[in-house]
């Protein structure tokens, strides 16, 4: 259910309704915009009934969203959600790139990962500090080494930092360092750690997983919201099919629909979605022509020496002309 309240309505009617809530062992979101403050109603709204609610003082509206994911639904919020990370803007018609190597390997090599990808105009760094990998024998990242370096990258060339965090009982310590939180793709139903990601107060990227469909990825941001954090970046970044020429197949009819159906910003990320360094530059541009906030590739100083997922890094010079036909593409949106 949700709550829309008058244009004009004081702070005393809002605190009403949140105390009518919470007297029916519910849970209020709050929204509050220009104009004026929309309530969710978190929990098992199904006895309750409109009326209730719409004598109120100071409220306009109320009604029901019928899909399971609420919070995250357009119907909830109008608006699209823009996302502030120190002076990047995501959701607001701009487009970012997140560009870095898959994995910190070296305080030298993240260093000059981030001054390559920066030069060339990207908007924030990633690297994986842990990785979670299939084979449990390869590079499994730095950890909190891997960390302290992204915070020296960070600090040398002013770039806002995106990295993976694995485990609930670790987003605590990762977001000391991170500006985003990276929940993978093998994590986007590990309801736990979405549960504790949504309740601290930074940007959290989550990743579509790789068999997940539609409403599983909206309903997996949905804990993130319900728990108390709005500031939600689902990323697109292939599924798993009967194709073989590529890693994955890179499903960007999901751009516009979620464009559609919420108000969250949505990345692609052509580098997983594709795994091959040959068509990362094509599935950019089509993720953009498609709509998407913006994208996230893997670049490398010398990929042919990458730790990990070496055959979907981008070199500097091909980051280089990624860069340029982004823009040129870019222009023509404007």
């Amino acid at each position: 259910m949700v709550i829309i309240m008058e244009v004009n309505a004081n702070d005393l009617q809002i605190k009403n309704v949140i105390e009518q809530i919470h007297l029916k062992g519910l849970k209020p979101h709050i929204s509050t915009g220009e104009e004026r403050t929309i309530i969710g109603v978190i929990g098992d709204d199904r006895k309750l009934q409109e009326a209730n609610f719409k004598t109120l003082p100071g409220v306009e509206n109320v009604f029901r969203i019928l899909k399971p994911y609420k919070l995250v639904s357009r119907e909830f919020k109008r608006d699209s959600t823009i996302i502030h990370i120190n002076g990047v803007s995501i959701g607001n018609g701009h487009r970012v790139v997140i560009a870095g190597p898959c994995a910190v390997e070296s305080g030298e090599q993240i260093l000059k990962s981030a001054q390559i990808v920066k030069s060339y105009g990207a908007n924030i760094l990633r690297g994986g500090a842990f990785k979670p990998r299939t084979n449990p024998y390869t590079f499994q990242g730095l950890g909190i080494d891997g960390l302290k370096l992204l915070q020296k990258a960070k600090q040398e060339t002013g770039l806002p930092i995106v990295t993976e965090v694995l485990e609930a009982s670790d987003v605590e310590l990762v977001s000391e360092y991170a500006d985003i939180l990276q929940i993978g793709t093998r994590n986007m139903q590990n309801y736990q750690l979405l549960k504790a990601a949504g309740r601290i107060r930074k940007p959290i990227l989550l990743k579509r997983g790789m068999s997940a469909t539609l409403q599983e990825f909206l309903m997996s941001a949905e804990y993130i919201l319900s728990e108390g954090n709005q500031q939600v970046i689902l990323c697109e970044r292939g599924i798993r099919t009967f194709v073989e020429y590529t890693r994955n197949t890179l499903d960007l009819n999901i751009v516009p629909v979620i464009k559609k159906l919420s108000h969250l910003p949505v990345i692609v990320d052509p580098s997983h979605g594709t795994g091959r360094t040959d068509i990362i530059i094509p599935m950019s541009l089509a993720s953009l022509a498609a709509g998407a906030d913006g994208l996230m590739v893997e670049v490398h100083p010398e990929p042919e020496k990458s730790v990990s997922d070496a055959d979907q890094t981008l070199s500097p010079a091909q980051f280089g002309e990624l860069m340029e036909k982004t823009k040129k593409l870019i222009n023509i949106f404007n």
